[in-house]
């Protein structure tokens, strides 16, 4: 068995061994999903492993390239994203292999750190490798109509990304301040994540005061409008706070969710660690501040899995 850094050249093995342990129910599999996680993301392209018998691919791991940012330092870090294992070779620690060269790569290479949000199932084996536990992220909930259940919600883009310019620019200068780690966001990042997302419809609605962007997720007996990111300015809240409701309203959803550090917040909303698990692991890099939540400046589109 080889492993070796994968290339453009590899994404129809990489998609097949994907389909094979993973199916079609979780996530698009497809060569234009793969090109917009890992080719299109602006904040480059990702750190994609494979391990190889014969010539032909029987298991991946992606580590998705992003960017993490406190005052004036900037980190490159990864998200620990898709990985699979070809069902016939699964049980020869495939995935430890690729898991353990990926971070090689990323210590010769200076690359800072790796951070995800992981399932039950999947976080024993990242503990086991040297990730940590930050905390369970707070979110804010906020209940709405029990009986709402409209069905005809429209996923669509209100305004003109452009006109959200000048509040991107200041909400970045406002993060800086904060001396907490937070995402580095601008058009082209707003765009890739909301507006193009084959993964994921989004509502958004940007304007000079404000950007919203948000979904339906469905849960077992309810449905929960999703508050991915949320930037306004001062003077903008109370009307964006009238926009979130609306769409929350027209969605058809019972609760209403958003990161419980954003600037806005609601009175009759209710703060917990509701969220899932973060888990970080150092690479060049020592910070142990990191392992507070406190510390972290986070939408929930920051962390959520797309």
């Amino acid at each position: 068995m080889q492993i070796r850094e994968a290339n453009h050249s590899d994404i129809p093995g990489i998609l097949s061994v994907l389909k094979a342990s993973l199916g079609e129910t979780s996530s698009k599999k497809t060569e234009e999903v793969w090109r917009y996680k890992h080719i299109e993301n602006p904040f480059g392209e990702s750190l994609v492993l494979v391990a190889e018998e014969y010539n032909k691919v029987i298991g991946v791991r992606a580590f998705m390239r992003w960017q993490w940012q406190r005052g004036e330092e900037v980190y490159s870090a990864f998200r620990a994203v898709d990985t699979a294992t070809h069902p016939e070779h699964q049980g020869k620690g495939i995935f430890k292999k690729l898991t353990l060269k990926a971070l090689e790569f990323g210590k010769e290479r200076g690359d800072h750190f790796v951070f995800n949000t992981p399932n039950s199932q999947s976080k024993p084996g990242y503990l086991k490798m040297g990730w940590k536990e930050v905390a369970k992220l707070k979110i804010e909930l906020r209940a709405l109509n029990p009986i709402n259940i409209n069905k005809q919600f429209t996923y669509h883009c209100v305004g003109e990304i452009a006109s959200s310019d000048n509040l991107i620019a200041s909400f970045f200068q406002k993060q800086k301040k904060t001396n907490q780690l937070f995402t580095p966001k601008n058009l082209q990042y707003l765009t890739w994540r909301y507006i193009n997302n084959p993964l994921q419809d989004y509502a958004v609605i940007c304007n000079k005061q404000y950007f919203i962007a948000g979904y339906v997720k469905k849960r077992n007996k309810f449905k929960e409008f999703r508050l991915s990111e949320v930037i306004c300015t001062t003077n903008g809240k109370k009307e964006a706070k009238t926009a979130i409701l609306q769409l929350a309203k027209a969605s058809g959803a019972q609760v209403l969710s958003i990161a419980s550090n954003a600037d806005i917040q609601f009175k009759t909303g209710i703060i917990g660690n509701f969220g899932p698990v973060l888990t970080y692991k150092a690479i060049n890099l020592n910070t142990p501040e990191l392992l507070n939540l406190q510390n972290w400046r986070y939408s929930l589109g920051d962390l959520e899995l797309f």
